[in-house]
């Protein structure tokens, strides 16, 4: 595959499925970009699918590396790392030749969060738009309250969504599949969603059971969801960077606020290990100190 195309979609995918802020994905693109600078000089060129560990341990040892900091080339280490960690996800690749690399050292990210005030504003805001509240309403409610990707969103269909059990069928990454429970102001927005604006839109054959449509009947791409958040975000007046992908950093983070043990919020985000969801537990230092003083036995108050 071509540098370029690849560029592209790794942009598209840092932005709607991570949620990062643009200036931060076009500082990754750069990253890549200086490695397939280097690639296409190569005689032979050497596509981004053809690299290997050699030909990256020479370009980050080469004389370029020399002219960036220590930080700069530690960041560029982990985005190599983050690009070929996407190539293997979309199955672009099936051996990674960052495998063995020896990790830098990099600061912790932590993730951006709405609070629940702003959250509501961005639901609210729904209704002082023109067009599609209902189905706008129901998306961020749904976004907040089962914790979605993008990508798990815009392919939910009508047989995922059970609204007389309250839970949703997921199919996650790597065709994972999950239950999620679906709180009671998402129920009451996706049932007036499916009954108003979802059964009056058009009927598009191959895409009659999905959710989450257009007035035409035709899909909602990932780039529509993050603009109509964009647009949301906005009329709330929230001045922050956010996307789709803060509304399931958020539900993870009020969930632990609220005392939610991190093993139930790691089964329903959908995450492998709990060293990736235990990020969420950092927000709120009082809840890690109250699991101390409640649990340990050298920690727990003395009774009065």
């Amino acid at each position: 595959m071509e540098w370029k195309k690849t560029i592209k979609a790794y942009q598209a995918y840092l932005m709607l499925e991570k949620g990062l802020a643009n200036n931060t994905v076009e500082a990754y693109t750069r990253d890549i970009q200086k490695l397939a600078d280097y690639c296409q000089r190569q005689i032979p060129p050497v596509a981004p699918e053809q690299v290997d560990q050699e030909l990256l341990l020479r370009f980050l040892s080469g004389s370029e590396m020399d002219k960036i900091s220590s930080r700069s080339q530690a960041r560029m280490q982990s985005g190599i790392k983050a690009f070929y960690k996407y190539m293997i996800l979309d199955d672009q690749m099936k051996t990674n030749p960052t495998h063995n690399l020896e990790s830098p050292r990099v600061e912790n990210y932590f993730p951006n969060v709405l609070s629940v005030e702003e959250v509501e504003r961005v639901i609210n805001a729904a209704d002082l738009l023109p067009r599609d509240r209902l189905r706008n309403r129901a998306i961020v409610e749904t976004l907040y309250s089962c914790g979605l990707r993008i990508t798990e969103l815009v392919s939910l269909t009508l047989r995922d969504v059970n609204l007389e059990e309250d839970f949703a069928r997921v199919h996650g990454k790597g065709n994972k599949e999950r239950i999620v429970p679906i709180g009671s102001h998402a129920h009451e927005a996706l049932e007036a969603y499916i009954k108003d604006e979802r059964a009056a839109a058009d009927k598009v054959k191959g895409f009659e059971n999905l959710l989450f449509i257009r007035r035409n009947g035709k899909p909602l791409s990932r780039v529509r969801v993050y603009n109509i958040i964009q647009e949301l975000a906005k009329t709330a007046g929230i001045t922050k960077h956010i996307s789709t992908h803060t509304f399931r950093h958020s539900f993870a983070t009020h969930l632990v606020n609220g005392g939610a043990d991190l093993r139930v919020v790691q089964d329903l985000l959908g995450h492998e290990s709990i060293t990736t969801t235990e990020i969420y537990a950092h927000i709120d230092n009082t809840y890690l100190r109250d699991t101390i003083v409640n649990c340990h036995p050298r920690s727990k108050k003395k009774d009065k």
